[in-house]
């Protein structure tokens, strides 16, 4: 039964519930990020490029596949693969970008995040002077212990 508790409070800890958070918005947050670049980003590249799109370069690495691509130069990427071998750069390069601007965009999360948890460290106190009246006991208290340690 103790195996049982130890598991229970480790999930049920802070930390761990914080993560299972992260995680989820984590997921939601990629999804916008793929649509970002697939939707908004690789569109104008690809009209750039041609009609092919930037999804549908690849490089063909069996004959069937080289083949279809002479007799039908815009040839697809989905269909190449039902071909044969291919290696598809274009969605690795996308899939790079996507990395890209999502590593950015959560580093400037966290140095956001630094920069509230960072305090302006505060300037030491200084005490403020001695009241006019506490001046005179400290006067006056210094006298005695002279006349104190002269006798």
């Amino acid at each position: 039964m103790g195996f049982v508790k130890e598991f229970r409070e480790f999930a049920l800890k802070g930390n761990v519930m914080d993560l299972a958070v992260g995680v989820i918005i984590g997921g939601a947050f990629g999804t916008i990020v793929n649509s970002l670049v697939n939707d908004v980003i690789m569109p104008p590249i690809g009209l750039l490029i041609g009609d092919k799109g930037f999804a549908n370069f690849y490089l063909a690495l069996s004959q069937p596949v080289r083949d279809a691509v002479v007799a039908n130069p815009t040839l697809s990427l989905e269909e190449a693969k039902k071909l044969g071998a291919v290696i598809a750069w274009g969605n690795f390069l996308t899939v790079v970008i996507n990395f890209m601007i999502l590593a950015f965009i959560i580093f400037l999360m966290v140095k956001g995040m630094n920069r509230l948890k960072r305090q302006p460290e505060a300037a030491p106190e200084v005490p403020a002077a001695p009241s006019p009246q506490e001046q005179l006991l400290m006067d006056i208290r210094d006298e005695l212990r002279k006349q104190n340690s002269g006798m």
